[in-house]
């Protein structure tokens, strides 16, 4: 099952979440068709549950990174992995929360939705976690702390469709360092 879920998540990330086709997903999971429907529901529940994998694996690393000591580790610590994750090239290049969201048109309107709502989650997470830093001394007390993590998730965003779009590792790396200069403090 988990094997399956990891060539659909493969297959919902290089394509999106409409040009995953059934064909594309149960050749890829080998299965057939039936045996999706009835391990999975249909391609909506599979792709919800490919997105808990994901969650899991590849974009874990945002979790390790909001508990770092500092604000500014907890910066560093996101673009580094959204670096590694969206250049690495054993998986599709990008971020499946923005890719399968560019790709999705009116009849995907929930799954468009869940992944703003996801990507929305990781902001807020983001903002909750530079307030504290700003409680403890550890940014300036005039940060203003919903734009500082916007801006952060913005740049995230960015380093994911720059990659899908073929941006070297170190190019990435590059933003990634310039976006740290406008740290506050």
């Amino acid at each position: 099952m988990d094997e399956a879920l990891d060539r659909a998540l493969e297959v919902f990330w290089r394509h999106g979440y409409e040009g995953a086709t059934i064909p594309d997903l149960t050749a890829a999971m080998g299965i057939n068709r039936p045996s999706l429907y009835a391990a999975f529901g249909n391609k909506e529940a599979l792709f919800r549950k490919a997105l808990e994998r994901y969650r899991a694996g590849p974009i874990a690393f945002a979790r390790e990174a909001l508990a770092e000591p500092t604000a500014r580790r907890v910066a560093e610590s996101l673009l580094c992995g959204a670096v590694r994750m969206a250049s690495d090239d054993s998986k599709p290049r990008g971020c499946i929360m923005v890719q399968a969201a560019l790709t999705c048109g009116e009849d995907s309107e929930p799954i468009r939705r869940e992944l703003a709502e996801g990507r929305e989650a990781a902001v807020v997470a983001i903002r909750e976690r530079f307030e504290r830093a700003v409680r403890e001394g550890d940014l300036p007390a005039e940060t203003d702390c919903s734009a500082l993590a916007r801006y952060l998730a913005t740049v995230m965003n960015g380093l994911s469709v720059q990659a899908s779009g073929g941006a070297t590792c170190d190019e990435l790396r590059r933003v990634a360092e310039l976006a740290m200069r406008a740290w506050p403090g």
